[in-house]
């Protein structure tokens, strides 16, 4: 469809407008309307020879990311882990006893470079977190096991966190959580396909 043709499909995206739209979906009024309607509406008014749609999505998923991080900073901070202890810590205490994995099992799970998780692990065993040794089964290889102080530490953490997202999903029914579980998993199994 040429400029003209998109441009006149497009709602009215004034300031004073009482709708939001993109890609032909509307805002409905009684919705609260966010940082990211206001976003869509400028760029479909600025740029109306492009679908914009997209925007809604992502944006959004951008923002909750951020809000995210500084949520499980203040979850984490009560017990003293960083960001990145509890992600390497909690692959630990998800492999199950004896909670012991390779450096490259946790390079797996946590999409880090060979030498920040070296670094990382080496910060761990000073605080006591974790343990390194040599694999038994391979003399050239090591295998990170967690101590009793890292997994109750990790526990508590998680304790926190899930306790402040289930505060944050509170409004939403299970029905909608499904529904958005579901369509995130698509987009994240999408975006893992090394095809796209």
């Amino acid at each position: 469809m040429d400029a003209p043709g998109r441009a006149a499909q497009q709602r009215d995206f004034s300031r004073d407008a009482v709708e939001l739209s993109a890609g032909g979906r509307s805002v409905h009024p009684a919705h609260p309307v966010d940082t990211v309607d206001t976003i869509v509406r400028d760029w479909s008014r600025e740029r109306p020879d492009l679908d914009v749609d997209p925007l809604r999505i992502f944006s959004r998923v951008k923002r909750i990311a951020k809000q995210l991080d500084a949520l499980r900073k203040a979850a984490f901070a009560e017990t003293g882990l960083e960001l990145w202890e509890f992600d390497v810590l909690s692959a630990l205490r998800r492999a199950g006893s004896p909670h012991r994995l390779s450096p490259k099992h946790l390079l797996a799970s946590n999409l880090v470079s060979s030498g920040t998780m070296t670094n990382r692990i080496d910060r761990l065993v000073g605080r006591g977190l974790v343990t390194r040794e040599v694999d038994p089964n391979d003399g050239r290889g090591i295998l990170v096991t967690m101590t009793v102080d890292g997994r109750d530490l990790v526990d508590e953490a998680l304790t926190r966190l899930v306790a402040a997202e289930r505060e944050l999903l509170a409004e939403l029914d299970l029905e909608t959580r499904d529904d958005l579980a579901t369509a995130l998993r698509t987009l994240s199994l999408r975006m893992d396909d090394p095809a796209h």
